[in-house]
């Protein structure tokens, strides 16, 4: 699949898809926190941004996304709907799930239950991430530095996407963030996980090759482009 599939609905429906895909993201991140196993490249450094701050890692996601937001902007590329709902929504919910008690009490020190809640995030971050392209409202803020600085260097998306999850990762990690198997199995699994959920929408009906509503959006940081998310 070389390009993402566009749902075939309104602007209402497209924005509540959009929504939940970004919910849907950050429960796929509490998922893989919860397993200790290790996270995503880019919460790696949001959680090692955590440790030496009053913030929460949430709320650290939301201060990068920002940041790039900004970075890009002054690079030539404005931030569009999804770009700012990307940053702000993740991040917020995350916090938000992690505040809950009841989240925080669950029992997962079986083996078995912490690698099933790294298959569930990151199958749950596929869904979330193939829902949230589908809405076609543009690329969250990392896709966005991904686009710029492959066009500003021209350099293939996939040598600037890989590179900024090394980047990431080892800052993330030297600031204490938690880098394990998960974090392998994020970066291996992710496409796919993306790639079959775009597959499930358009074989349901629910998405289709030719936009209705203009032309196809740009790619994201969950889907390796050959993968960004998107």
């Amino acid at each position: 699949m070389r390009t993402a599939p566009r749902l075939r609905f309104g602007r209402g429906v497209r924005i509540a898809s959009l929504f939940v895909g970004l919910v849907s993201i950050a429960i796929g991140i509490v998922c893989m926190l919860r397993s200790e196993l290790g996270l995503p490249p880019w919460d790696v450094l949001h959680q090692g941004l955590a440790r030496h701050s009053p913030l929460q890692i949430g709320t650290a996601g939301i201060v990068v996304g920002l940041v790039l937001i900004v970075v890009t902007w002054a690079l030539g590329q404005p931030p569009g709907f999804a770009t700012v709902a990307n940053a702000i929504v993740i991040g917020a919910v995350l916090d938000l799930l992690l505040s809950v008690d009841a989240i925080g009490d669950l029992d997962v020190d079986a083996l078995p239950v912490r690698i099933g809640l790294v298959v569930a995030g990151v199958a749950l971050f596929g869904i979330g991430t193939a829902l949230y392209i589908g809405a076609g409202f543009g690329a969250g803020p990392r896709d966005s530095v991904m686009l710029v600085g492959s066009r500003r260097l021209g350099v293939r998306i996939a040598i600037v996407r890989f590179s900024m999850e090394v980047i990431v990762v080892t800052i993330g990690f030297a600031l204490g963030g938690t880098v394990g198997i998960a974090t392998l199995a994020f970066a291996i699994l992710i496409g796919p996980a993306v790639e079959s959920s775009f597959w499930l929408l358009t074989r349901l009906g629910l998405a289709g090759r030719t936009p209705a509503h203009g032309p196809a959006p740009a790619p994201t940081a969950a889907a390796p482009v050959a993968p960004e998310l998107a």
